[in-house]
């Protein structure tokens, strides 16, 4: 039984090693993520904001908070449409006008030590040819940027990091999108359990196969 009680135990420790990832995997991000709204939908924005070109009358949002990657990510809070956030900005010509919804996240999404601002809006008014990163600009300075061209800061939010990694145990608690049936574990950790049980039977049946072929 000695070679069995062996298997057994570096088949658990490969378990502990998968149930280790598992628990990694979950970590996310602290950072802005980018949003462009139709009608009352919001939708993850296919390129960044250096780089998007909205039309006149074009909504775009900003949401600070912990996401895993664009499935996970939160949407900007807030129902105000563009007739709203620029009701008091006419069209005028040679420029556009991009509605900016700006929210700053909640407390369980800051960086220690800081508070997040009252989400906002505003009407930017630019050149018709502007980016995103350009109407964001012009009304909610100071921008930050990283080396590689991330989006930082809005209005100076946060004072420093950016797209830091977040463990599993810093990461907000969301309501799950898709709950699992009796609230169980995500599904690689059965898989895991699974996999350890099936080598280990087979283990112990080739010990016995041995021992009955000698």
């Amino acid at each position: 039984m000695t070679a069995v009680r062996r298997a057994v135990a570096l088949l658990l420790a490969a378990f502990v090693v998968l149930a280790g990832a598992a628990q990694a995997q979950a970590a996310g991000y602290r950072y802005w993520s980018f949003w462009e709204r139709t009608g009352g939908h919001w939708s993850y924005a296919t390129e960044g904001p250096s780089t998007a070109r909205p039309d006149d009358g074009a909504v775009q949002g900003f949401r600070f908070a912990v996401s895993e990657d664009s499935q996970d990510a939160t949407r900007p809070r807030g129902t105000a449409d563009f007739a709203t956030i620029c009701a008091g900005t006419p069209a005028k010509a040679g420029t556009k006008r991009v509605a900016l919804v700006i929210d700053f996240g909640t407390p369980a999404d800051a960086p220690s030590g800081e508070t997040p601002p009252e989400r906002r809006t505003a009407c930017a008014r630019v050149s018709s040819d502007a980016t995103t990163a350009e109407a964001l600009a012009s009304a909610a300075k100071p921008l930050r940027y990283d080396t590689n061209a991330l989006l930082c800061a809005i209005a100076g939010y946060p004072h420093k990091g950016c797209g830091e990694q977040v463990s599993a145990q810093e990461k907000p608690v969301k309501a799950a999108k898709k709950p699992e049936p009796d609230g169980g574990p995500s599904l690689g950790l059965p898989i895991g359990v699974g996999v350890v049980a099936v080598l280990a039977g087979a283990a112990v049946w080739q010990s016995r196969r041995r021992r009955g072929n000698a």
